[in-house]
């Protein structure tokens, strides 16, 4: 077994009552799998593989496999700022890295750490707060005042668009709230909230470059989105923005969100002209060398962790897509589509095997609607799916996570089924009824929680978006007591 193996077995993040959720193999190779491809994903194991200080020369390694250096003695200072869930764990990795080459820092999260050189401050997700607008004032302070000769170290991670929350002249935070949450209830892509976000904000959208310049800025992001484009994760601080103020007012026309007025005037004033775009490709800052931003972790850290452990198991992996996006419940039927077509005729994989996803999935809520998130919609869909499938479904596994360790607006990452949890409430199973209800009304969380199925890792110290696992069984050692 690896050190990776090893550590998602027996890691922090791995739920209190693993033996409970693992009780048998195929239920146990799902958890394991989610649980390594978080571990790889935390900012301590990405800062060890990913950045190396040399005689000083910061050397950083892209997942794309290219290389980029900074020598740090040519500086007189290197500042560094930041924001996202994992944004003090990373803090944290790349103090432990550069030490006292570090002259000032902060950065903003809602998973505080403790450090010595940059400050960790209070922020929160996924809706702004006062606490993280005057920490944002911070963040955008330090960058303001690199001059140029200083190096400014941009630690960008998901979750970052809310924590950084800098509202532009006109717009309060009680605005950017309101926005923020109509958005994320409409079934929006991350890539159009963030579009609206950007437009709202004095440092997303290249606000923080364009306050760094004209010192350098090098970004290293941890990535939470599908595509992984530099300009999306967090709302982009430090990259240029494709998008304007036409665009983030046909995302609001999309969506029929009812803005608030000083949302609207704004957009409206930008898209006729009268407002300064956010900087775009070729505009200052970004018409030089002096701003770059690398991907140092994403969902594919993930999901090569995860792949290893299957294959360590004698599960033979398959990466469907990294790339999964769409109405939760809707995307776990082709989930379980696969693990039955798996079951039933060995393509697109023979079982033992294990068919692994990432990428984004959403719901779209109504006026009135009950408890949970995405994953746990999934999970729930899949295992509705599941049961309709007959024996083709048997033996057949669904560990959906959010990697960050929240699940919408709840205290579980996600949810761990299996082919028995909707099965006619026989043997404490629930009955297809109430699963179809819990999801029409999109209160998965009271339903799964019932029947123990929630995953509770608590905060992960990292994001890079969902991860799932679905497990297919040979069938050939199923525990009797699985539900």
């Amino acid at each position: 077994m690896s050190d990776a193996t090893d550590a998602a077995a027996d890691s922090s993040v791995t739920v209190a009552d693993r033996e409970r959720h693992a009780r048998d193999p195929v239920r146990r190779v799902a958890l394991d799998c989610v649980v390594a491809g978080i571990e790889a994903a935390h900012p301590q194991r990405v800062v060890a593989d990913a950045l190396a200080l040399d005689d000083g020369r910061l050397s950083v390694a892209s997942v794309d496999g290219a290389t980029t250096t900074r020598d740090l003695d040519e500086y007189d200072r290197v500042l560094v700022g930041g924001a996202g869930n994992a944004a003090g764990h990373f803090a944290a990795a790349v103090e432990r890295l550069l030490g006292d080459r570090i002259d000032d820092g902060a950065v903003v999260t809602d998973d505080p750490v403790e450090t010595e050189r940059i400050a960790v401050l209070p922020g929160d997700h996924p809706t702004p707060s006062d606490r993280g607008v005057e920490s944002a004032r911070r963040v955008r302070a330090i960058a303001a005042d690199a001059g140029e000769a200083d190096l400014v170290i941009g630690l960008i991670t998901g979750g970052g668009s809310a924590l950084l929350a800098a509202p532009a002249t006109g717009i309060g935070l009680d605005d950017l709230r309101a926005t923020t949450e109509a958005l994320l209830a409409s079934g929006a892509t991350i890539s159009e909230i963030n579009a609206v976000r950007k437009h709202l904000s004095a440092v997303k959208g290249g606000g923080l470059a364009r306050a760094a310049a004209p010192a350098d800025a090098l970004g290293l992001a941890v990535s939470d989105v599908t595509g992984d484009d530099p300009a999306v994760i967090a709302s982009g601080p430090l990259s240029p923005d494709p998008t304007t103020y036409a665009d983030a007012l046909a995302v609001l026309d999309r969506y029929g969100i009812d803005a608030p007025a000083a949302v609207t005037d704004r957009l409206e004033r930008g898209a006729a002209g009268e407002l300064a775009e956010t900087p775009g490709p070729g505009d200052p800052p970004f018409d030089g060398a002096g701003v770059d931003v690398r991907i140092v972790a994403s969902a594919r850290t993930a999901l090569n962790a995860a792949r290893e452990v299957a294959a360590e198991r004698g599960y033979d992996p398959l990466v469907l897509s990294l790339r999964v996006r769409g109405e939760a419940r809707e995307a776990a039927k082709t989930h379980a589509a696969v693990a039955e077509e798996c079951r039933a005729a060995g393509e697109p994989v023979e079982p033992p095997a294990l068919v692994l996803s990432a990428g984004e999935v959403t719901v779209t809520l109504g006026e009135e609607h009950g408890e949970g998130g995405p994953n746990q919609e999934f999970a729930l869909s899949a295992a509705v799916e599941l049961d309709a499938a007959g024996p083709d479904g048997a033996g057949v596994a669904v560990a959906s996570v959010d990697t960050d360790g929240v699940d919408g607006a709840t205290d579980a990452a996600g949810a761990l089924v299996d082919d028995r949890l909707v099965d006619g409430g026989r043997d404490g199973s629930l009955d297809p009824g109430s699963a179809a209800r819990a999801l029409d009304a999109h209160d998965a969380y009271p339903t799964l929680d019932e029947a123990e199925a929630l995953l509770r890792t608590g905060p992960t110290g990292t994001n890079v978006n969902d991860l799932r696992a679905v497990a297919i069984g040979s069938g050939e050692s199923r525990s009797e007591g699985t539900k």
